[in-house]
């Protein structure tokens, strides 16, 4: 039987083996599902809300070994680890509290004789594909919304983070879900693909890659199956002028480097208009590099490492490659000693005179970096913001709430942000355009993407 070995970037050890699902696994698990969302689907909404609340409550008991756990898989400061307890709580108790209204029928209105509404029936069964930068807060996404909408729901998680997809069995085996509601498949590629395949899936949610969201589009183009993809980005931030300037510089340092700068929503393009840039370039540094690099378990670090030390390596690789072509960087290794080669701990790095035509300002770099810019005018930032493949959030910083509103419907984005960045509101829909994604998880209308609209069209009277 293969194996799936989780290496953890804090020490480079295994931290976790599982062996990966069989096809008689696999087989069991759907039929499990299929006869499970029957009787799900008929179960009043007021039930599925009390089975997910005590998994909520279940969720928040383990929340230590949860964090810690998270914090050995995947690499984040066990400081920070805690947060991501919290906002898996916040936008779950969000999303079923939202559910009955989300999922109510439509009245049309009257008509004289006639019956007429539509009703939000599940999908059936679902397969949600996690990634592991934030593994509790991406699969709660679809899982939590997915069975208040009554569809039972499979989770793939990634092969780095395995623990958080038990952790959720776990909770929701407390809560007394239903068996085979809800299931985790350790899976390969191959049996992946072919699960996406199988006629009893209505729905695959994943998040990762382009290339990724790309091969789940391929192996569901056989079917007439939805899918829901939360792809990658290289988000932009303007800084205009009348912006408050050391809640800029302190928001936009936090939303480049958090998680390593491992986040498709983080900061990787800055525009800072002419009048601020020398000036915000300097504190910009100043800030960054009060970071403590170093064993994310130690509650003093700041900084952990990347995923994995080929990801470390990649990001070096891209760093030189800009540089040769022009980008000077402003950060020395040496204020970080425990960066290393050949290792995952990877120093913070701000490029500035990069230019838009560079690779490093056009594709995804996923690691501790940003680029800073200067412009003139809001014309030239919005120009140099929509530059790009990607469009997942964007942020403006400005005192100016009309000039935000503004700016804001000329750029390309699923979130506009004034004054903050990086962040999830579970009221507000979760979305990307171009490269970014397609469909939306989140608020009222992601509950339309987990749901087909069924019309009721009954004649009374003749």
């Amino acid at each position: 039987m293969s194996v799936q070995r989780t290496i953890s970037p804090v020490d480079g050890r295994v931290y976790v083996e599982r062996p990966y699902a069989t096809h008689a696994d696999i087989e069991r698990a759907l039929s499990r599902a299929v006869e499970a969302q029957r009787a799900w689907r008929e179960t009043p909404i007021a039930e599925r809300v009390r089975i997910c609340h005590v998994f909520a409550d279940a969720f928040e008991k383990r929340r230590d070994a949860i964090a810690l756990e998270l914090t050995w898989q995947m690499g984040r400061p066990i400081s920070y680890s805690p947060g991501e307890v919290r906002g898996t709580l916040e936008r779950a108790r969000f999303m079923i509290d939202a559910a009955a209204g989300a999922l109510r029928d439509i009245d049309v209105g009257p008509k004289p004789g006639f019956t007429r509404f539509i009703r939000r029936e599940p999908l059936g069964v679902m397969l949600t594909i996690a990634a592991w930068n934030y593994p509790y807060l991406i699969a709660v996404n679809s899982v939590v919304p997915g069975l208040m909408a009554g569809n039972a729901v499979i989770l793939k998680h990634s092969a780095q983070t395995p623990l958080c997809a038990e952790q959720f069995a776990t909770c929701f085996e407390e809560a007394g879900l239903p068996a085979g509601l809800f299931q985790v498949l350790h899976l390969t590629h191959a049996d992946t693909e072919m699960v996406i395949g199988d006629p009893r899936i209505s729905f695959v949610a994943f998040t990762g890659s382009v290339d990724g969201g790309h091969a789940i589009q391929r192996a569901a183009a056989a079917r007439f199956v939805g899918t829901g993809l939360e792809l990658g980005g290289n988000d932009p931030a303007y800084v205009r002028p009348d912006a408050n300037f050391d809640h800029a510089v302190e928001n936009l340092v936090d939303g480049a480097f958090f998680n390593s700068g491992q986040s498709c929503c983080g900061i990787g393009r800055i525009y800072v208009h002419e009048a601020l840039y020398g000036r915000f370039v300097e504190a910009f540094v100043e800030l960054t590099s009060k970071y403590r690099l170093g064993n994310p378990t130690e509650p003093e670090t700041t900084l952990g490492p990347v995923v994995r030390t080929q990801a470390a390596q990649s990001i070096r690789r891209v760093i030189a490659k800009a540089v040769q072509a022009g980008a000077r960087p402003l950060i020395e290794e040496r204020r970080f000693p425990a960066s290393k080669a050949d290792t995952p701990y990877l120093a913070p790095q701000v490029l500035v005179d990069v230019r838009q035509d560079m690779s490093i300002m056009q594709e995804e770099t996923f690691g501790p970096l940003v680029n800073i810019a200067r412009v003139g005018s809001d014309e030239q930032a919005i120009r140099l913001m929509n530059d790009s493949r990607f469009g997942l959030t964007a942020s403006v910083w400005t005192s100016d709430e009309a000039a935000a509103i503004a700016i804001g419907r000329q750029v390309e984005t699923g979130t506009w942000f004034m004054n903050r960045c990086d962040y999830l509101d579970p009221a507000l829909a979760w979305t990307g355009v171009k490269d970014s994604g397609r469909g939306c998880t989140l608020s009222v209308v992601g509950y339309e993407h987990l749901t087909r609209p069924k019309s009721f069209h009954l004649r009374t009277a003749t």
